[in-house]
């Protein structure tokens, strides 16, 4: 899929805040927006994205998205 080749099908993609699905089957999910806030106000926050199409698995860290840090950086160029 996109510019890296990945056979996938983005249509069966489901995404998870926590125990939250945000997307069914590629398309947006019916959620709490409260209860994504919720989530996503913890120290830490696990995002799980299941492509259907295999078991591997990986583990991201990543920093801060506040809306500071994105604005902050959002013109930076290496």
């Amino acid at each position: 899929a996109g510019y890296a080749g990945v056979d996938f099908e983005p249509s069966r993609v489901n995404i998870y805040i926590g125990s939250l699905q945000v997307a069914v089957n590629g398309m947006s999910a019916d959620f709490s927006e409260e209860r994504a806030k919720e989530i996503l106000s913890a120290k830490e926050v696990e995002i799980t994205v299941d492509l259907r199409c295999g078991f591997e698995k990986a583990t991201v860290w990543t920093c801060d998205l506040t809306f500071d840090y994105v604005r902050i950086n959002a013109s930076y160029r290496s």
